[in-house]
């Protein structure tokens, strides 16, 4: 049992430390973010070069390699985009009266360039990656990509929980485009599928023919589906997911004043923040 049982224990790690570590960082002054970032881009050229040595090995090593070389990749995007660094062209809170169409075009304007950088990521993933057998960088981007997309519609269409005590400060606009409903029509597909998928990429690892590699590849990407599910029930739950890295986020989030609220079910016209807001 243990060939299944490490991949997972070791995503969940992997999980776990990692967001608490990007928590931590966020939360440090923002003069300190170009020495982060520099850092986090030094870290993307190596997961990128290991990536595409693992992507030639079919070992249980090289899957675990590649594994966590995708999730470093996976950290570029991200933390330029938590340290207001990649945004969108529009980084201001909606706007009053803004609904429908509007508030879509608005929200996408708020994010895109975030959306064309995780775009640039998983191609260079893609090619890293390009023909080789070990392909578990890939799967691991691609599925991050995936949870991350439905996770944003779901805060987009309204959940009962956003935790949207993560955010830094300076992306606190973003706030202003999440509803507040006790669910929304994509959260059931939302889950059904994520559970699918985990399902069958278990019964896929524990075919007969399934090598120790293969094992070991569908496991780790298997268990960070199963987390991503975990942090969609969080939305529908009274529960504030923030609690799980409390050692990270405690004293920034005692520092944060609220400067938004959700917006509720019946209205999303209402505005909650100023267009002056910036990241």
């Amino acid at each position: 049992m243990s060939a299944y049982g490490l991949p997972v224990l070791y995503a969940l790690m992997v999980w776990w430390f990692s967001t608490g570590l990007v928590l931590v960082l966020v939360g440090l002054s923002r003069r300190s973010f170009r020495w982060s970032m520099a850092a986090v881009t030094v870290v993307l050229a190596l997961a990128l070069y290991g990536m595409a040595a693992a992507s030639a090995d079919a070992s249980t090593w090289s899957a675990y390699v590649a594994f966590t070389c995708a999730v470093l990749v996976w950290a570029w995007p991200e933390m330029a985009f938590l340290f207001g660094l990649v945004t969108g062209p529009r980084p201001h809170a909606l706007p009053p009266g803004s609904g429908g169409r509007r508030r879509l075009s608005y929200a996408i304007q708020a994010i895109l360039y975030h959306e064309l950088a995780l775009v640039v990521a998983g191609a260079a993933v893609v090619a890293a990656t390009w023909g080789g057998v070990n392909q578990v960088g890939a799967w691991t981007f691609a599925t991050l990509w995936m949870l991350r997309l439905s996770a944003k519609l779901n805060l987009f269409l309204g959940v009962r929980t956003a935790n949207d005590e993560l955010l830094p400060a300076h992306l606190a606009f973003l706030k202003s485009f999440f509803a507040e409903k006790p669910i929304n029509l994509l959260f059931p597909v939302s889950i059904t599928v994520s559970t699918v998928a985990a399902v069958l990429i278990m019964v896929a690892a524990m075919a007969p023919r399934a090598t120790a590699f293969d094992v070991t590849g569908l496991m780790l990407v298997a268990a960070l589906v199963a987390l991503g599910l975990l942090e969609h029930w969080f939305m529908v739950m009274p529960w504030r997911v923030a609690a799980l890295w409390g050692w990270a986020a405690r004293e920034r989030a005692a520092r944060a004043p609220p400067v938004a609220t959700p917006i509720p079910s019946d209205s999303v016209q209402r505005p909650v923040l100023s267009n002056s807001t910036r990241g």
